[in-house]
């Protein structure tokens, strides 16, 4: 299936895009793979991936752009900011549940330093920072956002790889969500999106107070 695919996108001029997603294929089935194993794949000859990809390391970095990409997508899947603790806590469960359910592509996207050269990896993993920054600068507006951004996603990191390596277990899904949540709740202070029922029920208080005193200067004047 995956040959038919790219041999199909190949002759519509994508060989790039679909050695990509071959390799991601391969890569996820824990087969081993090459750009003359690619080659044979998509049914081209062995130079051909190298018109995209000078050696394999150049292709691997492709493949972390793309994981980078689709953890953007996983992390905020319906579009909206999260506002409160409890919603950016959400985002490190999905970042954790995105490690554990495609580990092989997740420690390729991290498992070595990123190449400041290759402009498009960078800017994949400066648009995943600037996007945490982002959603703690909405939750935390008094706050660093920069420094709070660097310190949630060293929090979801580091439990990624813990359950990866199984240094904290990881068979059971809703309890590795617990623990994420837990871990959140612990370190990052609590916020609430809807502050102003507490003010309007203080005003409320503070005119029941009034009333009684109205009331009893009336009768100090009969």
């Amino acid at each position: 299936m995956t040959t038919t695919t790219t041999r199909s996108t190949y002759h519509h001029g994508d060989l790039r895009a679909a050695l990509v997603a071959a390799g991601l294929a391969m890569l996820e089935a824990g087969e081993p793979f090459s750009l003359r194993a690619l080659a044979r794949q998509a049914g081209v000859s062995p130079a051909a991936p190298y018109r995209h990809f000078p050696d394999r390391d150049a292709l691997e970095s492709a493949l972390a752009v793309r994981g980078l990409q689709d953890l953007m997508v996983a992390l905020a899947p319906n579009g909206q900011t999260p506002a409160t603790s409890e919603e950016v806590a959400e985002l490190g469960v999905r970042y954790v549940r995105f490690a554990l359910a495609r580990p092989a592509l997740f420690r390729l996207m991290f498992g070595r330093e990123c190449d400041d050269q290759d402009d498009e990896r960078v800017r994949a993993a400066a648009a995943l920072h600037d996007y945490l920054a982002t959603v703690l600068g909405h939750a935390y507006p008094n706050a660093d956002a920069d420094a709070l951004a660097t310190a949630g996603w060293s929090l979801a990191h580091g439990l990624a790889f813990l359950h990866l390596d199984g240094k904290l277990a990881n068979s059971d899904p809703a309890a590795v969500d617990a623990r994420v949540r837990a871990a959140y709740a612990a370190v990052l202070p609590a916020t609430t999106s809807k502050p102003k029922p507490a003010a309007s029920k203080q005003r409320k208080t503070k005119a029941s107070k009034t009333k009684p005193r109205a009331k009893s200067d009336t009768r100090r004047k009969s």
